[in-house]
């Protein structure tokens, strides 16, 4: 059985500072960007140019969305820069060069402008046709949009960056006891496949990817190499428990239920924000940086609430991979070969877990199955 590795573990914990540090400043900057076009005027000079080059409200707003969102990107990138590939370097997690991290983030930033120019879109499309009820209309369109984006990812977006084969006659009595384990769980999958982490990262991971008829069983090759058959089942058993406690349909319930109340507080937010930096109204293009501003604030507040609800649905997922499984200890030494692995800080401050964590601490979740009966 794996033992936590002391070194590891102080690694560990300078990883996380560091990351948390990075994360503190990234916030920090990109609403002292959003601020910066607002006081400074950049952002009404810009609409009032648009406004006489363009007779398109759509086009307007497009535009407007990729000089702001890719001025952003340019003056990031350093951020991302050293958080991306720097940083995971240092502490021997990445394994990937520099001209395929440039290759990924260039997918990244063409994928992200395709979406994101759709979201504003159809936000400014809500914010011009349906009045002061804008905000009831984009929390039902960001609905839909996150089924269908569940559904579609896992076959059109997520092979642009991975390779996904379905395992090996090597790994075939792996493959029928995953598979087992799914139908024990009621679980529908389309199969179990490998993908190739080891090309980026030294990080283990496994998942239950998909909704409805694009559901499917994802391990790592990193974990194929690393784990043995009954830590990896114990590892799925937890994913599996999402399926039989219905957590999808739990978190987008919830997760609607926040964008709801914080669609609704923008709006009523957004008027102050129209006297204040001379806006023309909701719909004019000049406050999408008031918009992010305050969508952001938003996020930073309820953060650890949807935190908090997402750590007691896993904390049930991982109740039930223990009892559909009866292998307490395999389960200890999966999410100790984890910490190892992954550099999982294994001991977090209460705080960092209120604040950051959407899972159980590992100490906790170790604990709970080195305890069960």
């Amino acid at each position: 059985m794996a033992k936590l590795d002391p070194e590891r573990q102080k690694k560990a914990k300078t990883y996380a500072r560091k990351k948390r540090r990075i994360w503190l400043v990234d916030q920090a900057f990109s609403l002292l960007y959003a601020l910066l076009w607002l006081v400074t005027g950049w952002s009404t000079s810009l609409r009032a140019w648009l406004d006489g080059t363009m007779n398109s409200e759509w086009l307007i707003i497009g535009v407007f969305a990729v000089i702001f969102g890719g001025g952003y990107f340019l003056i990031n990138l350093p951020i991302n820069y050293f958080a991306g590939f720097i940083l995971p370097h240092r502490f021997e997690l990445s394994t990937q060069s520099l001209k395929d991290w440039l290759i990924d983030q260039a997918k990244g930033l063409a994928i992200g402008a395709v979406l994101g120019l759709f979201l504003i879109e159809m936000v400014y499309f809500a914010l011009r046709m349906t009045g002061e009820s804008w905000w009831l209309w984009v929390t039902g369109g960001m609905l839909i949009f996150s089924v269908l984006l569940g559904n579609l990812a896992p076959i059109l977006i997520m092979p642009l960056f991975n390779k996904f084969t379905p395992l090996s006659e090597e790994h075939a009595d792996l493959a029928e006891r995953l598979i087992a384990l799914a139908e024990k769980a009621n679980t529908k999958v389309k199969g179990v496949f490998k993908m190739d982490m080891s090309r980026r990262t030294r990080e283990a991971n496994a998942a239950l990817m998909g909704i409805g008829n694009t559901r499917r069983i994802v391990l790592g090759d990193t974990v194929i190499e690393n784990f043995s058959a009954d830590e990896i089942e114990t590892v799925l058993a937890h994913e599996l428990g999402h399926h039989v406690h219905h957590d999808i349909p739990w978190l987008i319930g919830f997760g609607t239920l926040i964008t709801a109340v914080g669609l609704y507080l923008v709006s009523l937010a957004m008027n102050w924000a129209i006297g204040t930096f001379d806006l023309m109204g909701v719909a004019d293009p000049a406050g999408l940086p008031a918009l992010i501003i305050l969508l952001t604030l938003y996020q930073l507040v309820t953060m650890p609430i949807e935190n908090a609800f997402s750590r007691w649905r896993e904390e049930l997922a991982d109740d039930y991979a223990l009892e559909a499984t009866d292998k307490p200890q395999a389960y200890v030494s999966a999410f100790t070969r984890l910490a190892n692995q992954n550099l999982g800080e294994v001991d977090p401050e209460p705080w960092v877990v209120w604040l950051f964590y959407s899972h159980p601490p590992l100490n906790a979740r170790i604990a709970k199955a080195e305890s069960w009966e």
